[in-house]
């Protein structure tokens, strides 16, 4: 019986790993690999970050908006992934982040879904696409879940329109983490991107409108480019954790965004003025400057592709009946053209003679 039982079990486990198989995630014999298929147990959850929370450990958060960017934030074991409104000036090279629409910030949505199978996953919701009505507030969160791939939503500022919709969309079933201090969707009413809470009204604001959108059920608050004391303040007063950027040391978690913290951007707001408040933690810009430049110079002097980059082959057969066929075909001159790439590729691979 128990030799029955053991078949039993080896069979099931032969028929799972046949259809395992067949997965798109697990190439077999093709030009590119694919994602690593990752532990559903693993993932970030809500109940994860309030644990760590009450626990006082900082929760990490990284702004990001394609797939490899967050592959790298899942492999790092980042808690939240951010897809910001930000890719606006980011990705697309605008000025500011009011240009982006709900349809572009969804396709970043779910590029970010498809690489980071780890981190709790927030999706901004754009300017224009939730102000107009708490019917299109709703809507738009329910687009950035259903076809975006996020977990949760983000929104910015502290009008009581957008504690309303804060609220709305909580009740329909959605997290959103809420947003204060500087917003930059707002930058037409704030003359810019300048920083908030620096004066005891506007501090006593950053506060208040902190504790709305808590009261509004949000599961979480940013607190953006306000004195530390301010964002101690708030983070003291509220009962949901503070992620702080630009904020100081006093917040339950810190955020920056993927290309800023690495070194790496060429856009406007950010390589002209580096943000004050961002650590550049590498500078891979100059990494990336440095390859383009050789990748330029050994195309240009023919040194690559190599033979070790060109990894193709033709059995002689195939080659011999090739060549017969151009031939044929009167295309003499590119019959040549292949039997002279043929030979140098073989000079190339055969050890030299004269060394031995």
């Amino acid at each position: 019986m128990a030799v029955l039982t053991k078949l039993s079990r080896s069979s099931s486990l032969t028929r799972a790993f046949s259809r395992l198989r067949y997965m798109s995630n697990f190439p077999e014999n093709t030009v590119y690999g694919g994602p690593k298929p990752q532990n559903p147990d693993q993932r970030v959850t809500l109940t994860h970050l309030k644990q760590k929370y009450k626990k006082g450990e900082p929760i990490t958060v990284v702004t990001a908006y394609d797939y490899p960017s967050a592959v790298h934030i899942d492999t790092a074991g980042v808690d939240i992934c951010l897809v910001g409104d930000s890719a606006s000036m980011v990705v697309h090279g605008h000025d500011t982040t009011l240009p982006i629409s709900l349809d572009e910030m969804l396709v970043h949505c779910r590029a970010v879904s498809r690489g980071a199978k780890r981190p709790l996953l927030v999706g901004d919701l754009p300017f224009g696409s939730y102000e107009a009505s708490l019917g299109q507030a709703v809507d738009t969160a329910v687009r950035v879940l259903k076809e975006g791939g996020m977990d949760a939503i983000k929104l910015e500022g502290g009008a009581p329109s957008r504690i309303g919709a804060a609220k709305a969309i909580v009740e329909a079933g959605i997290a959103v983490m809420g947003h204060v201090g500087l917003t930059p969707q707002a930058i037409s009413v704030l003359g810019g991107f300048r920083p908030q809470g620096r004066s005891f009204t506007s501090a006593v604001k950053v506060v208040e409108t902190a504790l709305a959108l808590q009261e509004a059920g949000c599961f979480s608050v940013v607190l953006e480019c306000v004195p530390p004391p301010v964002a101690a303040a708030a983070t003291s007063a509220l009962r949901i954790p503070t992620i702080g950027i630009g904020a100081g040391p006093f917040c339950s978690g810190q955020v920056l965004v993927y290309h800023d913290l690495l070194g790496m951007m060429q856009h406007p707001h950010h390589a002209k003025v580096t943000p004050k408040f961002c650590k550049q933690f590498a500078r891979v810009g100059d990494v990336i400057n440095k390859a383009l430049v050789e990748y330029k110079e050994e195309v240009t002097n023919g040194s690559f592709p190599g033979p070790a980059h060109s990894p193709y082959k033709i059995s002689e057969t195939d080659m011999t009946g090739f060549l017969n066929e151009l031939q044929k075909l009167g295309l003499d001159k590119a019959a040549s053209s292949a039997a002279d790439a043929a030979e140098k590729i073989k000079a190339s691979e055969s050890p030299d003679k004269s060394s031995k």
